[in-house]
């Protein structure tokens, strides 16, 4: 009986933490796959700003699990993830399959300016990097996105075809966050 309820736990846990589930890369990259990515970039800080913008104080200080980040510490972490992403492919466009920088993004979160800045101040920033990303992107050949990285902790290569993926699932994943903390 422990072990079902354990097991149990261990499943909400698990979609508490990945609510649309872990990203999953498909095993072919279409031009329309990459086009729909975009439009989940380019989308993004306006569906943040409606669901996140009218909220109080208190409220943002709600988590979507059991020692998960508050809606605060989401939104600011949006921001910082999206913006490192934005310098990696811009690394990934002007040199040959750098080595990017990896942060800690918990140490992050604990950092005063996420507790010390309203929110909107992150939300119109994502709404410029978003913008300026999304004209980026759009500029992009099919060869540009078979461009590469090599990520140091993972100690592998990543072509901008998996990271237009992966963040437009990133975007999704954390406003799912935002809807679980709401009780929506």
């Amino acid at each position: 009986m422990s072990f079902e309820f354990g097991a149990w736990n261990l499943l909400k846990m698990e979609h508490l933490k990945y609510p649309i589930g872990r990203f999953e890369k498909p095993t072919i990259i279409t031009t329309e796959y990459v086009q729909n990515c975009i439009h989940e970039i380019e989308s993004l800080p306006t569906l943040m700003k409606e669901l996140v913008a009218p909220l109080s104080d208190e409220t943002l200080q709600k988590t979507y699990r059991p020692e998960g980040w508050t809606i605060r510490q989401v939104v600011h972490h949006v921001f910082d993830s999206h913006v490192n992403a934005f310098i990696r492919f811009k690394w990934t466009l002007t040199e040959e399959n750098p080595t990017i920088k990896a942060y800690h993004e918990d140490r992050w979160a604990k950092l005063p300016d996420y507790d010390g800045t309203p929110v909107v101040v992150s939300l119109h920033a994502l709404a410029g990097l978003h913008f300026r990303w999304s004209v980026l992107l759009r500029a992009l050949s099919e060869e540009d996105f078979k461009r590469t990285f090599f990520h140091p902790e993972s100690k592998k290569n990543y072509s901008l075809n998996d990271m237009v993926g992966l963040y437009a699932w990133h975007g999704k994943h954390h406003l799912e966050h935002v809807k679980i903390a709401l009780g929506a």
